[in-house]
This record gives C-alpha cells, structure tokens and sequence, in this order.
C-alpha cells in the first residue's frame, strides 16, 4: 500500500512509520521536515499536498496542535488553535483527501485520552479530541467507494513523560510501539467508524 504519513517524524509518527515501513511504501510528510510538507491548518496547503502526491491507499495522522492551559486563562483565541489545526486540519485531510484516495482507501486520525479522561489546562484537548471522535463515528456512514475512516485513542505516551509527567499523575503511560499497532489495526484491518483506544 501506499501511505502518507503525517506527522512522520513525531514519537508517534516514527513508531507507525516503523511498524508499517517493512510492510508498505511510506511517504513521510511534516509541517517542516520528510519527504513533502504540510500545513494541515491551511485548506490550500492540504490540496497543494495532494495534487503533488496523487493517488493513495492509506492516510495516517499523527500531528495537529491544541493550547494547554487552565481554564480560567482560555479564551475564544486559546481554542481557536486546536479547532483550526488538530480539529479542521484532520477533518480537511479526509474532506480533499477523499478526492485523490484510491477506492478502499482508508484515513487514520489522532486524538487522545482527553476525550474520555480529562485532566487540568487540557479542556482545547478534549474538546477536540471528543468532536474528531464523533466526526469518525458520523463520517463512516457516508463515505462512498468503500472509504473507511477511524481514530486511535492513546493514553499518555510513555516517550513523552519527560514533558508530561506533572498533568498525568496517576495515568498508566502507553510505549509508542504499543500505540502504533492501532494504527495499523485501522490501515490494514477492515474497521470503519471506530476509535481504538490505547492504554
């Protein structure tokens, strides 16, 4: 199969380019590193990406950005990055990408324990985490030419303690490794409309 891979150099990107690159061709695309580049906040950069790539079987996503903190300090401005980048940017993914998708093809999005499990200074993340979800659940149904769509569900990844550590007290931290066999579960499995929680 062919499949991009957005976010490729990210612990999470790497960990899915690592389990899938043995079996398929993999075409690692960043916001400023890999084989192409993208800005998945722009609509425009979307489409420019897809019209120099063409044709694929598989979309992986393993990037977008939300605003971390407390609540009383969010404002409209604070959520506007997770709605336009992680939120729009995935659902934009799927709405130009199902245009030059092969028939079959299949569209893996991210979005993360926050949904279910909130923490503190995370309410951008499950706000967006919650609505990619239910986007996945909604879009499932309509996609044509057998187009399949899901979104793995990490817990906090173990990699990422280092940073993270202090908002997750209490949380069971999740390998990379682990979290890219869901990737591949909903790349080369059958599934559509799921959420594949992991940890």
């Amino acid at each position: 199969m062919k499949i991009l891979l957005i976010g490729a150099g990210g612990t999470i990107g790497s960990a899915v380019d690592k389990e899938l690159s043995e079996r398929h061709e993999i075409i690692r695309i960043g916001r400023n590193s890999g084989d192409f580049h993208v800005d998945i906040s722009d609509s425009a950069s979307i489409r420019k990406l897809f019209e120099k790539i063409g044709k694929f079987d598989a979309l992986v996503c393993a990037a977008g950005n939300v605003t971390f903190a407390p609540l009383g300090e969010m404002t409209e401005e604070s959520f506007a990055l997770g709605l336009k980048d992680k939120l729009m940017g995935q659902v934009n993914l799927l709405l130009i990408g199902r245009e030059f998708a092969n028939d079959g093809a299949s569209f893996t999005l991210t979005t993360g324990v926050l949904s279910h499990d909130p923490i503190r200074s995370g309410a951008s993340a499950a706000l967006v985490n919650g609505a990619l979800d239910s986007f996945v659940r909604a879009a499932a149904i309509e996609l044509p030419r057998g187009l399949r769509v899901n979104s793995v569900s990490p817990n906090v990844l173990v990699e990422a303690m280092g940073s993270y550590a202090p908002y997750f007290r209490g949380y069971k931290p999740v390998p990379a490794a682990d979290v890219a066999l869901a990737y591949a579960k909903s790349v080369e499995g059958l599934q559509t409309g799921q959420t594949f929680h992991v940890g």
